[in-house]
């Protein structure tokens, strides 16, 4: 599959055809890090995952971690 890098105002881009994007799981919109590989002399690029752990979840464990703090550092020294 050959494209063409395209202008975009003051950056340079490449683009994806829909096909790809479904096959990966990534629609228009949803942020992507950009990698360079050296082995092969070119760019990796790996969709940015949302955490899936809720809100709710983290604020629970900080409160068990606060609470239990001592105990918890008593069993790290083991």
């Amino acid at each position: 599959m050959t494209h063409k890098i395209i202008t975009v105002g003051n950056s340079s881009a490449v683009t994806l055809p829909p096909d790809l994007l479904k096959l990966i799981h990534l629609r228009a919109g949803e942020k992507v890090t950009i990698e360079h590989d050296a082995k092969r002399g070119g760019l990796v690029i790996l969709p940015v995952r949302r955490s899936k752990v809720d809100a709710e979840l983290l604020e629970w464990t900080d409160t068990i971690i606060e609470k239990y703090r001592p105990a918890l550092e008593a069993l790290a020294k083991k």
